[in-house]
């Protein structure tokens, strides 16, 4: 039973085993099921997001093929020329290079074809010429050019419209010829009418005669260049006589001058000595296929042997000199050879001659020379061959010379280039063309327009002279020679002639709402000779053909709004522009733009970019700012430049301003521009690119300069290049703002403008730009700043306790481009062991340090400070060791006032001189001394500071009496507790005089004043120079006698006195404040060209008012006719009227009262027209 129960259980847990193992086993099936199917719902996932995103890429991809397409046709642009071919102008020999450029989109291929114009044919390929063509680009090279080859030469551009040409002209000038002021080579020799024994020639003469005019020319012909003609050929043709008979032949042709042959001409063609009638006189029988009978004229004759007579005897070529004859043929002729006898005979009579003598003549042409210039000649020819002579032929017709054109018209055609119209002779037989020759008006000095004859009434004359006048006249050409010249033209001022203007360009959308688009342009990059008066703008929709008008009345503004559109449309615009002639070509139709409201956060692109003041290497470059701000203003631009060829990518952008002068260029390259919009949310679209600009000066082209004129205003000058009668002179403010007419004046006549500034304040300060209306470009600007205005304040003096003194001021805050000059008693100083200079740039303190004064350190200190335009400067003048500049701020007593006086008389019996110092004590002692000796009158209070000294009557010995200088008398005084010294001083001068009778004789100058009064007289020398010394005489007469005294003012007298008249002058600065002084100046230096006018201002002070004296080389200035002298309060002008060389020298203005004088020096230096004036000048007129 326990085992059958054991059995059981060992059973039982198999079954559970095997249960637990099958459950198991199902529960790993299941997780791997469970894991599978999720692996195959990821695949599932992953495929199918592969798939989308190949949808959407797929998708993108198509759309983006698309938009490619849509903005390819929107660039489509019709085939024209991106480069013109230009004008050359090159010597005889040089190879010539023609070339051109398309554009288009797509590219043009193989549609560029190149043909001489002027020839009326199509150039080929030849050993001198080469054509090239290949995509966009043709070449055509000359690879020796002879005058032959000037002319007009056209480019031909086919198109779907038409066919678009481009014209040059090829100027050739003559090489340097073979023999010193030789002339140059004749052109377009040509061989004509040839004959067994007879060649026709004919040349056009060269254009330059050389150093003495064309007296003739000679002939040459093959092999080692022999001469054909003995005597000089003064005609443009020549018959070759007496030739061989099937030979080759080649001819040139020399002209001469006084100096010798020059350079001969290109050899013609190779040509063979033929009979040109032999192939008439024969005829070819074939009699069958083998065999072929030649007959002639001759057998088919008959019994008939003597010749008949020539007929139709007339002339094929005339000349002044001789003439040559034509003739046919007699038929029958005789069965032989035939010669010919020539007779001839005046018009107006019939006495014949034989004129070929023992010539004997084989063809049908003879020239007949040494015929009598202006005489009318007839001539008739016999036949001769062995069996007899013939009749006479009829008589010819009277030969007779061309005449020139009756009347020439001068028209008017670009800034540079003159129509030139002209009517033909009524008689034009014979005529192969004409030469023009034009002059300006008043010189007579004629010049040559074209090398070769112009075979039609009507030539273009480029290369002449913007606004000057010229006068032209035309000679007829022909084979006998060239006819007199015609009546001169009408004179005419080159400038263009009023046309339609040229289209706009770049149209651009600077704002749209969503139902309004306002859209802006470019001007015209030609207004046609007349301001543009308006534009038109035109719209249609994308896909439509069908231009619609925007606005029936024209606007001015370059920018317009158009409304009433549909929101998610796209519209295309074109402008066009007109003036008084009419309306111009249309612009290219715009890119479609969509009108959807705009609402990025960016702004717009700015508009309308123009360029001033193009120079070498720089510009400045303007626009318009943007319409539309974004979600927040404008804070900048970007700044992109590119070279102007498609290859050359842009530089670095710069962020910049509204208006920018863009530096750093390249001189004579090309450049263009572009300009983006920044704000917070980031950089806008880029405006669309400017116009190509080169870097360069125009030749002539002049800044603008300040100056002032004669009534003491300030005033801006320019001066323009070129100014036709429509174009105006524009003043601006920052290039944009107008000028305030109320505080300005402009005054403008011919080539210059001037603005002047009728009440100048720191609120006229800014950069002005004057520019002209219809050359912008050429503008010029001036900053005007406030000059002199750098100080802060002026000289201060700081005294320490132990007697270090130290000089200061205070400027500006200075750049690091500052300058500084210490100048004493006028020498320029610098640091020294004895006293140490500071500048502080940034601080703008200027200090000079002293350990101890000496008498050394007397004299005047000025600080001279320049920083850009702004100048100023400042002086301190030292006065002994007294030095009455000690600062109040000192604990030593210092001086509150100078000496001053009380009573005043011209004969003085009393004086009052007082004094005033503080931070006294009551132990300080105050003393007053005479040429140091002490003077013991003096009253003193201790509480106001005041001292005052009385003389109770003046004697001659007060004062100090020096002959030739200025007179003071000088006091010291002393206050101390320390010592501290002060000066005072008064000036007098007196001379006792015995008698009434005065007469003085002074070997001075206009600044010597004599004067007199009661029994005293003086002299007062103003500012003394080397001139003043010599010889004093005074002449005393009492009625009866005459008492002389002399003083003799010698090299050693003078120079003590000018010393003392020097340190006297600096303690006027500060004893006599209303002294005569100048308060500005004229310039050390000025230059002015000669036969212009000359105005020098200058402003002084004093009280009361000085008198003025202008000297020149220190002579007063008396004539009133060259020169005018202007006084008013406080200013004086010298006007000199058309300087002269003998002008040049130094000018002065002489300022003085009673309690002082100075003087203002110029160097004047007057040159020639064409020199240079000298560097350290300032240019004037």
């Amino acid at each position: 039973m326990n085992c059958f129960i054991f059995v059981r259980e060992i059973m039982q847990e198999a079954l559970d085993a095997d249960a637990d193992y099958r459950r198991e086993k199902w529960t790993r099936f299941g997780n791997e099921a469970e894991k599978f199917e999720l692996d195959v719902i990821r695949n599932q996932r992953v495929l199918r997001t592969h798939i989308d995103r190949k949808a959407l890429r797929e998708e993108a991809e198509r759309k983006k093929s698309a938009h490619i397409q849509y903005l390819e046709k929107l660039s489509q642009k019709a085939p024209d020329f991106a480069i013109p071919l230009r004008a050359h102008t090159v010597w005889e020999g040089m190879t010539v290079k023609l070339s051109c450029k398309v554009r288009g989109h797509p590219p043009p291929v193989s549609c560029l074809r190149v043909c001489c114009h002027s020839a009326g044919v199509q150039l080929h390929p030849s050993n001198n010429v080469d054509i090239k063509t290949l995509d966009d680009k043709a070449t055509v090279t000359l690879r020796a050019a002879h005058k032959e080859h000037e002319g007009v030469y056209t480019a031909r551009l086919k198109t779907r419209d038409g066919i678009q040409e481009r014209e040059a002209f090829v100027y050739i000038k003559d090489a340097s010829g073979s023999v010193r002021g030789g002339p140059a080579s004749p052109l377009e020799m040509e061989v004509s009418d040839v004959n067994k024994d007879y060649v026709f020639l004919t040349w056009q003469p060269p254009s330059a005669d050389g150093a003495s005019p064309v007296e003739g020319y000679f002939v040459e012909s093959q092999g080692e260049w022999v001469r054909c003609n003995v005597n000089i050929q003064k005609t443009c043709h020549f018959p070759v006589f007496g030739l061989k008979e099937g030979t080759l032949y080649q001819f040139r042709v020399c002209a001469v001058n006084q100096a010798g042959p020059g350079r001969p001409s290109k050899a013609t063609e190779p040509v063979l000595t033929t009979d040109p009638l032999e192939h008439t006189r024969t005829m070819a029988v074939k009699v069958d296929q083998e065999r072929t009978i030649t007959i002639t004229k001759d057998e088919l004759e008959g019994q008939v042997k003597a010749p008949f007579p020539p007929t139709s005897v007339r002339a094929c070529e005339v000349s002044d000199s001789y003439v040559v004859l034509s003739w046919t043929e007699p038929e029958p002729r005789g069965r032989e050879p035939l010669t010919f006898y020539v007779e001839q005979s005046l018009a107006d009579r019939n006495s014949w001659g034989l004129a070929s003598l023992d010539t004997l003549v084989n063809s049908p042409r003879f020239p007949v020379f040494d015929l009598v210039k202006e005489k009318q000649y007839r001539f008739r020819v016999r036949s001769i061959n062995k069996y007899g002579v013939s009749d006479l032929s009829e008589p010819s017709e009277p030969i007779a010379v061309p005449n020139p054109p009756p009347s020439v018209l001068a028209i008017r055609d670009t800034d540079t280039s003159v129509l030139l119209l002209w009517q033909e002779p009524k008689d034009k037989d014979g005529i192969l063309g004409y030469y023009l020759y034009y002059s300006e008006v008043g010189k007579q000095d004629w010049k040559t327009v074209n090398n070769k004859p112009v075979t039609k009434s009507r030539f273009t004359v480029h290369g002449l002279k913007t606004w000057t006048e010229y006068v032209f006249r035309v000679k007829s050409v022909s084979r006998a020679g060239n006819s007199r010249y015609s009546d001169e033209s009408q004179p005419i001022a080159v400038k263009s002639a009023i046309n339609v203007p040229s289209c706009p360009s770049a149209i651009a959308l600077l704002l749209c709402t969503g139902s309004d688009m306002v859209l802006g342009w470019k001007a015209p990059s030609s207004n046609g000779g007349n301001p543009v008066l308006g534009y038109y703008l035109d719209q249609r929709e994308k896909g439509e053909e069908l231009w619609r008008e925007v606005n029936v009345k024209s606007t001015k503004e370059r920018k317009y709004k158009v409304s009433n559109l549909t929101s998610g449309h796209f519209y295309q615009f074109r402008v066009t522009a007109a003036n008084v002639v009419g309306i111009g070509r249309p612009s290219d139709a715009s890119e479609a733009f969509l009108c959807e409201k705009w609402t990025m956060p960016e702004p717009g692109c700015p508009h309308d970019l123009e360029f001033r003041e193009v120079r070498n290497g720089s510009l400045v470059l303007l626009w318009v700012t943007p319409l539309y701000e974004g979600q927040s203003p404008v804070t900048g631009y970007f700044l992109e430049i590119s070279r102007a060829t498609s290859q050359t990518a842009g530089l670095p952008s710069t962020k910049i301003q509204s208006l920018t002068r863009v530096s750093d260029l390249q001189r004579g390259q090309t450049y263009r521009f572009r300009v983006s919009a920044v704000n917070e949310a980031g950089v806008g679209p880029a405006s669309l690119p400017s116009e190509p600009v080169v870097a360069n000066t125009r030749p002539g082209t002049k800044d603008i300069e300040i100056g002032v004129d004669e009534d003491g205003f300030i005033f801006l000058g320019y001066e323009a290049v070129e100014k036709n009668d429509e174009s105006e002179f524009l003043w601006s403010r920052n290039y944009t703002e107008p000028i305030d007419a109320k505080r300005t004046k402009t005054e403008s006549k011919q080539k210059r403008s001037v603005l002047t500034f009728t009440d100048p304040s720191e609120e006229d300060l800014g950069l002005y730009a004057v520019e002209m209306s219809d050359t912008p470009y050429l503008s010029s600007s001036y900053n005007f700043t406030a000059e002199g205005k750098l100080l802060k304040s002026g000289w201060q003096v700081e005294v320490s306790e132990r007697g270090d003194v130290r000089l200061w001021l205070q400027a500006e805050s200075l750049s690091e481009s500052a300058e500084f000059r210490l100048i004493f008693n006028d020498r320029e100083i610098s640091s020294s062991p004895h006293h140490k200079i500071n500048f502080n740039k940034a601080k703008g303190l200027v200090e000079i340090l002293f350990d101890q004064l000496s008498e050394d350190d007397e004299g005047s200190y000025t600080a001279q400070l320049k920083d850009g335009r702004a100048k100023n400067q400042c002086t301190l003048v030292f006065v002994d060791q007294s030095m009455s500049f000690i600062h109040s701020n000192t604990k030593l007593p210092h001086c509150l006032s100078y000496v001053s006086e009380e009573k005043v008389n011209l004969i003085c019996v009393h004086y009052s001189l007082r004094k005033q110092v503080a931070n006294t004590k009551k132990d300080t002692s105050f003393k007053w001394f005479k040429e140091d000796m002490e003077i013991k009158e003096v009253v003193y209070d201790q509480e106001s500071g005041v001292s005052s000294l009385a003389i109770p009557q003046v004697f001659k010995s007060t004062f100090l009496s020096r002959s030739g200088s200025k007179n003071f008398c000088f006091f010291r005084i002393s206050a101390s507790d320390d010592v501290c010294m002060f000066e005072g001083f008064y000036k007098k001068t007196l001379l006792s005089s015995p008698s009434s009778g005065l007469k003085l004789s002074i070997p001075g100058n206009e600044r010597s004043n004599e004067e007199f009064c009661m029994q005293k007289v003086w002299i007062d020398v103003s500012n003394p120079s080397e001139n003043d010394r010599g010889k004093y005489t005074l002449e005393m007469f009492d009625g009866k006698d005459t008492h002389k005294r002399y003083f003799e003012l010698s090299a050693e007298v003078f120079a003590e006195a000018l010393l003392e008249h020097q340190r006297l002058n600096y303690f006027c600065i500060f004893l006599f404040p209303d002294r005569a002084k100048v308060t500005k100046g004229l310039p050390d230096v000025v230059a002015i060209m000669e036969d212009k006018s000359l105005c020098l201002t200058c402003y002084f002070d004093g009280d009361p008012a000085p008198e003025i004296f202008w000297l020149h080389n220190d002579r007063k200035i008396l004539d009133q006719t060259q020169f005018t002298i202007t006084k008013e309060t406080k200013r004086s002008s010298l006007t000199i009227h058309k300087v002269h060389m003998e002008d040049s020298g130094k000018y002065s203005i002489l300022v003085r009262n009673q309690y002082g004088s100075e003087t203002a020096d110029v160097t004047v230096s007057v040159y020639k027209e064409g020199e240079k004036p000298p560097a350290n000048a300032v240019e004037m007129g």
